[in-house]
């Protein structure tokens, strides 16, 4: 009897197929992932179409489609006249909701809860005003809020595959906590995670809010196309995320970002975090005979009006905005710099004097644009990097059901 190589027969003194670490399983799993990765990045591909984009025969290409179609992560998305003569070709799509994530922004002053489909496409949104006056309190309301909006979309709770939390401060894996979140005191314990992940029912994983921001920017926002950009928050706090050819730039601890806590201004003063952020335009407001700010807002909507002290409040914040700026722009050299946070909602004031003082202070001069969305980066920062993680998760399931 004739013996195949690599037929694992007994005799054969070769290993199986199963024991080799390119075995048909697995070339058969990477098939599948090359045309997922087309299909997202490229659009409905009949067969033909996907044999020749990827280089796999067709009778290849018809054997993994037909897996995709039966694991549920592809559908037929419409029907291609031929150009002449021939069949109609059958149109390929991802099947969004294969799928289905949460995306939560755990802020001071709001709850914003998403789900979204495999495409990052929102289905069902909720913001709640955070009056929890603990953390744990705080965690109530965002399990409440999230189980509400799975609820209002529709979607059986067993197809949400993950759920990521942006919050403020950065998160040690090793200890499973949340370090440097003042704004959310007592926020990010183990304990609260954990227990976060039990009544979701989903992995869960926690980033820091400016850096979702910046990823937000990247896929739906001002950042599309930018080869290095950094996204810089203003609001309670003050925060930054890096993206550097669509990748997040972390750090080595996962702190690369936390400008606010640089300890002065170029000038001297206070720390950058008490200078720049919200509070420090309420204070210079007053401190400039404005009558009573109770918030960065009043302060902007005044300096609209032509109150003296809220331009001038408002024009010193834009010149420390500039010298934050100078200093990214001589360390990260990057093409755009997107202002976000709530005080982003007043770049039309802010963006004029930030521009011309970093023409008087240096000679390094990125492009400065105000966010395109808003309120909503950190939310949708938070989905598409659920979305990321939930479409491998997907398909590694849909591998393991037999």
């Amino acid at each position: 009897m004739t013996h195949v190589p690599g037929s694992g027969m007994p005799g054969s003194g070769m290993p199986g197929d199963d024991a080799r670490p390119w075995n048909r399983r697995r070339l058969r799993s990477n098939n599948e992932r090359l045309l997922l990765a087309r299909l997202r990045a490229g659009g409905p591909a009949s067969r033909a179409q996907l044999a020749r984009d990827t280089g796999l025969s067709k009778p290849t290409v018809s054997t993994a489609l037909a897996a995709l179609e039966e694991a549920g992560l592809v559908r037929e998305a419409g029907r291609q006249a031929p150009p002449e003569r021939g069949r109609v070709a059958v149109l390929y799509e991802p099947d969004p909701t294969a799928g289905y994530v949460l995306g939560l922004d755990i802020g001071r002053s709001w709850l914003r809860v998403a789900a979204a489909d495999l495409d990052g496409t929102v289905v069902a949104r909720s913001d709640v005003r955070n009056r929890g006056r603990s953390a744990a309190a705080m965690a109530d309301l965002a399990v409440g809020a999230a189980r509400r909006v799975v609820a209002e979309a529709g979607v059986d709770p067993a197809l949400v595959v993950h759920t990521v939390v942006g919050a403020p401060g950065v998160y040690d894996p090793e200890r499973r906590r949340v370090r440097y979140a003042v704004n959310l005191p007592g926020w990010g314990r183990a304990a609260l995670l954990d227990r976060m992940r039990e009544e979701l029912g989903t992995p869960l994983s926690v980033h820091n809010d400016a850096n979702l921001a910046a990823l937000g920017e990247y896929a739906f926002g001002a950042g599309r196309g930018s080869r290095l950009f950094v996204s810089i928050m203003v609001g309670t706090g003050l925060g930054m995320g890096v993206v550097a050819d669509g990748r997040l730039f972390t750090g080595a601890h996962g702190a690369a970002g936390e400008i606010g806590f640089l300890p002065t201004l170029p000038s001297g003063g206070p720390g950058l975090e008490d200078a720049v952020a919200g509070g420090a335009v309420v204070r210079t407001a007053r401190e400039l005979g404005m009558a009573h700010p109770g918030s960065a807002k009043d302060v902007f909507d005044a300096a609209r009006e032509g109150v003296e002290p809220a331009v001038a409040a408002v024009r010193q914040e834009a010149e420390r905005l500039a010298h934050v700026i100078a200093a990214v722009a001589a360390v990260l050299d990057p093409d755009l710099v997107v202002l976000g946070g709530g005080l982003g909602g007043g770049a039309d004031l802010l963006l004029p004097p930030v521009t011309a003082t970093l023409h008087r202070i240096g000679p390094l001069r990125p492009r400065v644009s105000a966010s395109t969305l808003g309120e909503d980066a950190v939310l949708l920062g938070a989905v598409a990097t659920a979305t990321e993680e939930a479409r491998e998760r997907v398909f590694t399931r849909s591998r393991e059901t037999p």
